[in-house]
């Protein structure tokens, strides 16, 4: 069955320790204002960039190294990880609470699909997969 795809998300992944200044650092570097999210403390975003690509900040849990990991948005969640797989990518883990996975590329980086996360941008900038 066709689905669309697209990258769509940077994100900052910081445990609670460099979480402040990291969220202040990388406000400062952009020039945008950390934005948090009302309905959960965790998030915070720096907005839209080109092409609507997003930048956002999560505290991540005590042990988590600092890293960045992007979240791939699709209309079939299922459909656009079995495609990555077949590209060498990993499943780590499915997140109930969020209906995502988390996974691996090949080189053992984190990533995210996700469901459609940023409506028109994602209307304007996705790729069709047959």
């Amino acid at each position: 069955m066709p689905h669309r795809s697209r990258l769509s998300i940077l994100l900052l992944d910081l445990p609670p320790d460099q979480h402040a200044e990291g969220t202040a650092f990388w406000a400062g570097a952009t020039g945008r204002s950390a934005t948090p999210d009302p309905t959960d403390a965790d998030w915070a975003s720096l907005g839209s960039f080109a092409d609507g690509w997003h930048v956002e900040v999560q505290r991540t849990g005590e042990g988590t190294p600092p890293r960045w990991h992007v979240d791939i948005e699709s209309d079939d969640v299922e459909a656009e990880v079995a495609r990555l797989e077949t590209l060498g990518a990993r499943r780590l883990r499915f997140v109930e609470e969020g209906g995502f996975w988390q996974m691996t590329d090949p080189a053992g980086l984190v990533f995210c699909v996700v469901g459609i996360q940023t409506g028109e941008e994602f209307e304007r900038h996705a790729v069709s997969w047959p």
